[in-house]
Formats: C-alpha cells, sequence, structure tokens
C-alpha cells in the first residue's frame, strides 16, 4: 500500500500548488494595470498636443503696398497715320528715247543734281547740230542784206536806184536779223532736248526701285522712279472736329506768328508698337473737313537723320488732347482684371486686405488711372496679391471683415505720369 503523508507536509504541498496555480493571473494583472497607466497618460497628453496647435496661429502673409496718388495728369489720344516725304517726286523723263544706262543703285541715298539715268543722246545731238546750221545760215542771209542795205542807201538818194530795191533790201535784212531769234530758240529747245537725254534728280532723298530696264522705250508718259524726302518726313493723320476745335486757338496763334514748329507736340507710335525716339510736333492743317467722315487732316512733322522711317509706312500719332485734374493713380500691378472687371486690394489702417472694385481709366506710364472705387491716401496691394487671394479662398468668411496681412512700402516707385 503507498505510504499516505502526514497532514503538515501534505497541507504545504496544497499551498505550493495553490500559489503556482495563481502566478499567471498575477502577471497578467499587472499587465493590464501597466496598460491602463499608459493610455491614462496618453490621453492625457493629447488635449496638451491640440491646445499647442490651436495657439500657434499662421503668420499673416506679407504684402507691398502703395499709396494712392492724385495729381494732374495729361490726356492722351492716338490716331492712324501714314508717312509720307515732304517731297516724293516722280522721276519721268522729258522726252522720248531708248534708255541706256541706269546710275544710281535702287532704294539708296541720291543728291540733288545726281545722275540716275541717260537716253539714246544721238537724234537730239543730230537736231543740235540741224539747229546751229540753221543759226549760221541765217546769219549769213543778215550779213548779206546788211551789205546790200548799205551800198544802196547812197546810190538811192542819188536816184541811181529806185528807192522801192532799198526798201526791199531792208526789209530782208529785218526779216533776216528776226529769222536769228527763232533760229536761236530752235538751238536752246535742241540743247534743252540733249539735256533732258541724262536724267537728275531734282532733290536729296532716297531714290526708289527703277520701273525701267536697259533697252526700254521710255517717254515722257514713263514713271521711271520716285525719289523722296525722308529728313525730315511728315505724318498725315485725321481727327475729329472736336479735338482739332479744342485746339484751333493755339494752333492758328502760331501759324499766324510763324512759329508753328511746337505748337502741338506729337509721337509717333510704330508699326511695331514701340515709340519713335524723335519728337514731332503738327505743321499743318487741311483747308476744309472732310464732309463724309466729319474729320480734318492734320500733318506733324518728325525729324529722321537716320532715315528709319519710309514713306509709306503706317503707326499712329498720339497727342495730348487735355489734361485730368486730381486724377487718382495707381500702380499698374495692383488692379485685377477678371473678364473685363476690375478690383484692387485696399490695406486698412488694422493692416487688413479687403477687395474692392473699382472703374479704370487710361493708363499714364507705369500707373493706371483710377475713376472710381478709390480715394486719395488709402493702400493698395502692388506685390503679395496672390497671398492675400489664397488666405481668402482658405477662409472665405475672414474676406467679408478683411484678411489680416503684414504690410511694407513698395520698395520700387512707379513714375507718376508718363506718355
Amino acid at each position: 500500500m503507498p505510504t499516505t503523508e502526514s497532514s503538515p507536509h501534505r497541507a504545504a504541498v496544497v499551498n505550493v500548488r495553490s500559489r503556482a496555480a495563481h502566478r499567471p493571473h498575477a502577471r497578467q494583472a499587472w499587465l493590464y494595470k501597466g496598460l491602463i497607466v499608459a493610455g491614462t497618460t496618453v490621453l492625457f497628453l493629447l488635449p496638451g498636443c491640440e491646445g499647442k496647435k490651436q495657439t500657434s496661429k499662421p503668420k499673416p502673409p506679407e504684402v507691398q503696398v502703395a499709396d494712392v496718388i492724385q495729381q494732374d495728369v495729361p490726356l492722351y489720344e492716338e490716331w492712324v497715320a501714314q508717312l509720307t516725304g515732304p517731297v516724293n517726286a516722280d522721276i519721268t523723263p522729258k522726252v522720248q528715247g531708248y534708255l541706256l544706262r541706269q546710275d544710281y543703285q535702287n532704294g539708296s541715298f541720291v543728291k540733288k543734281g545726281q545722275l540716275l539715268f541717260e537716253l539714246d543722246p544721238r537724234q537730239y545731238q543730230a537736231e543740235v547740230d540741224q539747229a546751229k546750221a540753221a543759226l549760221e545760215r541765217t546769219q549769213a542771209n543778215v550779213e548779206r542784206f546788211q551789205n546790200d542795205v548799205t551800198r544802196d542807201t547812197p546810190l538811192a538818194k542819188q536816184n541811181a536806184i529806185p528807192q522801192k530795191q532799198l526798201d526791199n533790201d531792208v526789209a530782208s535784212l529785218r526779216a533776216a536779223e528776226a529769222q536769228i531769234l527763232s533760229d536761236q530758240a530752235v538751238l536752246d529747245n535742241a540743247h534743252l532736248n540733249l539735256a533732258w537725254s541724262k536724267v537728275y534728280s531734282p532733290i536729296d532723298g532716297i531714290a526708289g526701285y527703277s520701273s525701267s530696264q536697259i533697252g526700254d522705250l521710255v517717254g515722257t508718259a514713263t514713271k521711271m522712279t520716285t525719289v523722296s524726302q525722308v529728313n525730315p518726313i511728315w505724318v498725315n493723320f485725321n481727327v475729329a472736329e472736336s479735338v482739332y476745335l479744342a485746339n484751333a486757338s493755339r494752333l492758328a496763334k502760331y501759324f499766324r506768328s510763324g512759329r508753328s514748329p511746337g505748337a502741338l507736340p506729337a509721337r509717333f507710335i510704330q508699326a511695331n508698337g514701340e515709340s519713335y525716339p524723335h519728337e514731332g510736333w503738327v505743321i499743318q492743317i487741311n483747308r476744309q473737313i472732310a464732309l463724309g467722315t466729319g474729320t480734318i487732316q492734320l500733318t506733324a512733322q518728325f525729324p529722321n537723320p537716320e532715315s528709319i522711317l519710309r514713306p509709306g509706312g503706317f503707326g499712329s500719332v498720339r497727342l495730348q488732347v487735355g489734361n485730368d485734374r486730381n486724377a487718382l493713380l495707381v500702380p499698374q500691378a495692383a488692379v485685377i482684371e477678371v473678364q473685363g472687371l476690375y478690383q484692387v486690394i485696399v490695406v486698412t489702417s488694422d493692416s487688413k486686405a479687403q477687395f474692392r472694385p473699382v472703374k479704370v481709366g487710361n493708363r499714364v506710364g507705369t500707373n493706371w488711372v483710377i475713376t472710381e472705387g478709390l480715394r486719395p491716401g488709402e493702400r493698395v496691394v502692388v506685390e503679395g496679391i496672390m497671398k492675400v487671394q489664397q488666405s481668402a479662398a482658405a477662409s472665405p468668411q475672414l474676406a467679408q471683415a478683411g484678411i489680416p496681412v503684414s504690410p511694407k512700402p513698395q520698395t520700387t516707385s512707379a513714375s507718376g505720369a508718363g506718355s
């Protein structure tokens, strides 16, 4: 039979087994308590983090602002204009003949009196020789008739010859003397025709391309080329009658005094959009207003020393037609255009940016005239407009009351007025 353990020993064994059975449950309890403490700590820490995020607000965007300027601004208008030379001489021969030589290069500068073309001169040289021979024959007749008069005068006084014979001698002498004048005129005309076989430039200017080739038969109806003066050069343009009347008294004053240069300064805008560097002035006005259009033609003159401007070219003429008194100016960079509507961002005294619709006028240099929506002394955003728009998109509720900004004066100032 197995030996039975005593009661004290058996109780000790039961106790050891009981503690061994409860040891894993104790470990789980301690682990569970640790998780509870860690979770509680995280829950306490999370509100602290959220508090830090809420208290660190973003900085207001930095923008550059410019003051609204109030000053008088000149008003300009532009008109389509065409260039022309003060003199455009069509080169047409005065005699008919075959073209033998062209003595200039197409499109080159020529001087007054420079040889341009040479025609065949032989027929005109023959006419000169013929006219010279006729004149010499008449001169010989004059000499013969003069001798007859000298011989017959004393004989007629002595009644040795009839008086009628002396009268005939005197008449023949006078007719021969008159014939000398006629023959001399024919000879002079022949010399002219011979000289006209060489075609010269009547002015200083630019000679265009020749329309006649060597060997062509040219005549008085043949336009061989055109020579145009280009310095100075003229610009013709048409203005409305109201514009003319606004400046008529000033122009009339200068025209009457003979001091038309400078009466009405003008600027020429070339076809490429660039302003011609030399200033011109109005020099003449047409005699009447066009019935069909109600406009009148004006001519402005411009220096053209480099011959950049050429006759026939198009552009526009800009004239000052008045002054805009106490106009409000802002830099063009401050104006926002969206589908034909304009607005600016105004910065208030408490550094809040507000969008404000405006109406614009003319552009003056780097500025823009504001006709409605602003007051003198206000500030508008010039740089940083995109930042304000992004802030307004992120917080639409702030766009009504104003978006906080950090304004700074504009670093580069724009010119107040310009042409």
